[in-house]
């Protein structure tokens, strides 16, 4: 899936890039080869945060969404290969009012159930990430 992404150049500064379906996705390179390839970086470490947080992600723009767009004012629309990671479904076992409670969190949350126990595992593993090596090696080894 390609996104399409804008390219500025001001005089004496470096090849910026937006992305129209992504606002906030910007980067910037001193030279076009490098632009492009941070454009690419860019959007799929965006697209990665979003899948995380799950957000969905939206259709690519067309050029006629974009074509009024005023950030496109002195810029260069090209294309942005979007790469995406591949989903996989797994089984997990847990009791029911485990599984009741989780749906409650997630609706509260407003997300899917696997979007929650996602998002649930990858915080409590920044969380465990955080705290002094000697007290995990300790909660490791109980």
């Amino acid at each position: 899936m390609d996104y399409i992404a804008f390219l500025h150049k001001d005089r004496g500064s470096d090849f910026g890039v937006s992305f129209p379906d992504f606002p906030g996705c910007i980067t910037a390179g001193r030279t076009l080869e490098e632009a492009r390839r941070r454009a690419a970086e860019a959007l799929s470490l965006h697209i990665a945060g979003m899948i995380e947080d799950g957000e969905r992600i939206p259709d690519p723009s067309t050029v006629d969404d974009v074509v009024n767009d005023p950030a496109i004012k002195d810029a260069v629309a090209f294309l942005v290969p979007a790469r995406l990671e591949r989903t996989v479904r797994v089984n997990v076992t847990a009791r029911e009012s485990q599984l009741d409670k989780i749906d409650r969190l997630a609706r509260s949350a407003g997300l899917t159930r696997s979007a929650y126990m996602v998002q649930a595992a990858i915080k409590q593993e920044a969380k465990l990430a955080h705290r002094p090596r000697a007290k995990r090696l300790k909660e490791a080894s109980a």
